[in-house]
């Protein structure tokens, strides 16, 4: 029997994190780094980053529901980013790294609503979260020099220093989610 998988859409900041965190992840497939959310088809990279086209840096994630639920997925979101900022992730400002989840169809939209409510009523942030959700309407893949950057380049200080405390954050909060070699 063919395994159905679903999509996700999460918008945490620079798309490099998410993948490289979700990579990570039991139960997700491919993590493909890109753009949604703008006005413009098929954005480069350099227009995205000026912010001017409306699109977020993004992460598709394909999963099998069977291993790790969309709730699931969700919860490693609010725990690997700041939901609380408006347009801005550490250092980088700028609607393209806006929080964000786009999502694929009503039971997602339910889903992510209930989740961030949640979270708001239980108080778990000191600030309110901020984190856009939306339908998803377009998603453009990323230049390829961006798939895998942390697993590429975990030397640079970029990757260093922002990269990993998320994966180390995420493997010390989630680790019955740690996809195993073998996975």
């Amino acid at each position: 029997m063919e395994k159905t998988l679903e999509k996700a859409m999460l918008g945490g900041g620079c798309f490099w994190c998410l993948e490289a965190v979700y990579r990570r992840v039991k139960g997700v497939g491919k993590v493909q780094s890109g753009y949604s959310g703008g006005t413009i088809k098929n954005p480069a990279y350099r227009e995205v980053c000026n912010g001017t086209t409306g699109h977020a840096e993004v992460c598709e994630i394909e999963f099998n529901p069977e291993i790790i639920s969309f709730q699931e997925i969700l919860n490693i979101f609010w725990k690997i980013h700041d939901p609380t900022t408006l347009n801005r992730q550490g250092n980088d400002i700028g609607t393209q790294y806006r929080s964000v989840i786009f999502f694929h169809n009503p039971r997602q939209q339910t889903l992510a609503e209930e989740s961030k409510n949640n979270l708001s009523k239980r108080n778990y942030y000191s600030t309110p979260i901020m984190t856009e959700i939306s339908p998803c309407k377009n998603f453009y893949p990323a230049e390829s020099d961006h798939n895998s950057y942390y697993d590429l380049h975990p030397g640079e200080s970029y990757c260093r220093f922002v990269i990993l405390p998320k994966i180390e954050k995420f493997k010390t909060t989630f680790i019955d989610k740690i996809k195993k070699a073998e996975d």
